[in-house]
């Protein structure tokens, strides 16, 4: 670091007195193009190029001043009365006319102007051999300062290694260590996340039974008993004589509960798990579902979906159906919607796509949009019970979830759920 200080300080001096040179030279130039010029005009050019190249002369001269050294002082002390000197000695000659410059300039420029300036580049000269003797200097201090700390970091570098090598073994043996313990706590917390996985799995598959049944049980069960009650106190209602009012509006009064009775026990079944899900498949179940949502609370719910395959897995159709459930209803509860569009399509990406392997085979894809214009979120920050549910049913089948919106500006859910491949066809 000092050694580049020391020479990037000697390029410095050196380029200012280069810099010198260069001008005193040009000044001379100057003045004698002045003294040969005849014509008025171009004798004030040579003038005023001769002020800038005297300014520059003194800025440089400034400039070297400021990082002056205590030795160079009496030659630039030389140099400065010689250069003012010089300045001085062209001053006559800068007033003269065509006549007396044709008379006297070859006088002038032989006895004052060469001989000064000469002068003043020798000075110029001995300053710069000066600066080249200081960096010298400067250089074998920078030796002398490297061969003590070379012999310094010897013995320092003999000592670390002899450290080193003590710390080394002993690291070693600890890292190994700690190694075989990563590894057995690494493999463990792989083993926790497959039983959290697997265990995950079989609640949700377990949960989608129950639900299967008690809904089953509802209606099946449940439903008939109360349409058994209610065509019986139809009957017994046609068995009162008309006379007896009293009677015949308790009759009717059970038989209005007894239809909020079996209202209720079939929305909490198709809540449970829609027998149109099993029974006419995937759409009508998801398009009742938006029907249902727009009727109760106010929601316009669109539902736009073509191409889907008649004969889509079970896991497929309950896991789409769960999550436009649970999309629809935070979008009522939490997002204050009143738009939301489902769209539903099925993806057959062919082998020329880039995305696909060379497997030769088609990726079938299941792709759900669920958009609502609601007040928005954070996802990062606000992700529920309910989309983790999700994207835990999403992991499940091997698919992708993914949440995008701002605060002001809606949601959108996006599931992508890879179907069974079939060999592609080959054309002939």
């Amino acid at each position: 670091m000092q050694n580049e200080r020391i020479r990037q300080d000697y390029f410095n001096r050196d380029r200012i007195l280069e810099q010198l040179r260069s001008d005193i030279y040009l000044s001379g130039t100057y003045v004698r193009d002045l003294l040969l010029e005849q014509d008025p005009s171009r004798a004030d050019s040579h003038r005023r190029e001769l002020e800038l190249a005297r300014a520059r002369i003194e800025d440089n001269v400034a400039a070297y001043q400021r990082i002056l050294r205590g030795e160079e002082h009496a030659a630039f002390q030389e140099f400065r009365t010689e250069l003012d000197a010089y300045f001085t000695s062209l001053h006559p000659a800068l007033e003269w006319d065509a006549s007396q410059r044709r008379a006297y300039g070859y006088a002038f420029m032989r006895d004052s102007l060469l001989p000064r300036r000469m002068t003043i580049v020798h000075i110029a000269d001995q300053l710069s051999a000066v600066n080249q003797v200081q960096m010298q200097g400067g250089n074998r201090q920078i030796t002398n300062l490297f061969s003590r700390f070379r012999r310094t970091m010897i013995v320092f570098l003999v000592l670390a290694l002899a450290c080193g090598a003590l710390l080394t073994a002993g690291s070693i043996r600890r890292v190994m260590r700690l190694e075989r313990l990563s590894a057995a706590r690494l493999s463990d917390a792989e083993h926790a996340r497959e039983a959290l996985r697997e265990l995950s799995a079989r609640l949700i598959d377990v949960q989608e039974s129950e639900r299967r049944s008690l809904s089953r049980e509802l209606h099946d069960e449940v439903g008939q008993s109360l349409s058994a009650l209610q065509l019986g106190l139809g009957n017994v209602a046609a068995l009162i004589p008309a006379t007896i009012a009293e009677a015949r509006a308790q009759l009717s009064e059970l038989r209005i509960l007894a239809e909020k009775t079996m209202a209720i026990v079939r929305d909490m079944s198709l809540i449970l798990r829609p027998s149109m899900l099993d029974d006419l498949g995937l759409i009508p179940a998801v398009q009742w579902q938006a029907r249902e949502v727009s009727r109760n609370h106010n929601v316009f719910v669109q539902v736009h979906a073509d191409s889907i395959p008649e004969d889509l897995p079970d896991d497929h159709k309950t896991c789409i159906y769960r999550i436009v459930q649970e999309a629809l209803r935070n979008a009522v509860r939490h997002a204050n919607a009143k738009t939301v569009h489902i769209d539903l399509h099925h993806s057959d990406l062919r082998q020329s796509d880039l995305r696909q392997s060379d497997l030769g085979q088609n990726a079938e894809t299941l792709v759900l949009t669920i958009q609502d214009d609601g007040q928005g979120f954070l996802p990062e920050r606000e992700k529920g019970l309910g989309l983790l549910g999700i994207e835990e049913r999403v992991a499940h089948l091997h698919g992708t979830f993914r949440v995008d919106s701002t605060i002001g500006d809606g949601a959108c859910i996006h599931v992508e759920l890879p179907l069974s491949q079939r060999p592609a066809e080959v054309e002939v």
